[in-house]
């Protein structure tokens, strides 16, 4: 793999994200998050940070992905990349960091418009490790930016990813949000919800805060979760998303 040839094409990536008005959604996203900052109570704060980045890493990831292909589907960008020295390899990566890249700056300034909302002080007494959350970021949304692709190859356009985002959501995100929230609870919960990717993205970010007492809650629970998101990550990449990218290519082509 070109070292030199990956950077331009995460450039390009990066380019085409701004072209497709991306970027341009992130802010809007994070400014919307200061606003309903002052629309709750500083007693569900604690949690509302971490849940807000959780969407972002995830759910949002998956959009933005999937919009990003369907805009190159539009305009052919992918069946004309076939003709170059590009491997199917260096354009899959590529995509995987420039959106990984993009979601972190989105992460950030979610984090951004907590302090600009004057919750500075709040944020403070809550506490956060910033190197646990930016790695909790960075590999929630490279795995979840994997299946975003994954589900392009299957879906003919945009709304049809839509749609299975909404099943993702019902299935996979609603019960992990409940826990979330205590609404359903025990240990028996806590460990059976350990094989939800989307509880596992939850306890990854949640790692990262201090608890009440000051402390990280680094339990085996978070680290199980780091290892489920890092592996089932690297499985989707090599076995699924690079794979079959050639056969999503060559459609697009009209071959």
């Amino acid at each position: 793999m070109n070292s030199k040839r990956l950077w331009i094409l995460i450039v390009g990536e990066l380019s085409r994200l701004n072209k497709y008005g991306v970027f341009s959604i992130s802010i809007l996203v994070a400014f919307i998050w200061g606003v309903v900052l002052f629309l709750i109570s500083d007693s569900v704060l604690g949690t509302f940070l971490p849940f807000v980045l959780f969407i972002d890493a995830t759910m949002m990831s998956v959009m933005y992905i999937g919009a990003e292909m369907h805009f190159e589907k539009t305009e052919s960008t992918i069946s004309t990349m076939l003709v170059t020295p590009v491997s199917n390899a260096e354009m899959v990566l590529s995509k995987v960091l420039g959106n990984t890249i993009h979601n972190l700056i989105s992460s950030l300034l979610i984090v951004a418009a907590f302090y600009i909302a004057g919750q500075l002080d709040f944020i403070n007494e809550l506490g956060f490790s910033l190197i646990l959350v930016i790695l909790g970021i960075v590999l929630s949304t490279a795995t979840f930016t994997i299946l975003g692709l994954v589900l392009s190859y299957y879906h003919k356009d945009f709304t049809d990813l839509l749609v299975s985002m909404f099943v993702i959501i019902f299935v996979l995100m609603i019960p992990a949000v409940l826990l979330m929230f205590g609404v359903i609870k025990g240990d028996f919960w806590e460990t059976f919800m350990l094989v939800n990717p989307m509880q596992a993205v939850l306890e990854v970010i949640q790692g990262g805060f201090y608890n009440a007492a000051g402390e990280l809650d680094l339990d085996y629970r978070y680290f199980l979760s780091l290892g489920y998101i890092l592996v089932g990550g690297i499985v989707l990449y090599f076995f699924w998303a690079i794979p079959k990218f050639q056969d999503y290519a060559v459609r697009q082509s009209g071959v």
